[in-house]
């Protein structure tokens, strides 16, 4: 049985989540289906970001629970010192993208 560590899933082939995908009485169906799931909301994630930097949008509402979703692909990027996240109450934060860099 091939052995993956849980920071390993998103590069995961094809051809691996075949194989895994056999192994469906220990669980291992819903891991990949987790991973799927958590690459689609990345994408959704990245597409949001490049409609915010091409003034598609002028500003992005994040609830708290989605926040550290939002965060881990918003770091990644070469632009991320021209967001400004802007808390709100409860811990939702607006966003928005800056022409200059904030320092």
């Amino acid at each position: 049985m091939l052995q993956i560590q849980e920071k390993e899933w998103i590069a995961l082939t094809i051809v691996e989540c075949e194989i895994i995908k056999v192994d469906l009485e220990k669980g291992i169906y819903d891991k990949i289906k987790m991973v799927k799931v958590v690459q689609q909301l990345k994408e959704e994630i990245t597409e949001i970001l490049d409609r915010l930097m091409t003034g598609e949008l002028s500003e992005y509402y994040v609830k708290n629970e989605d926040f550290m979703e939002f965060r881990e692909v918003l770091v990644k990027r070469n632009d991320f010192k021209h967001f400004r996240g802007i808390g709100q109450r409860g811990g939702d934060v607006l966003y928005q993208y800056l022409k200059e860099p904030r320092s």
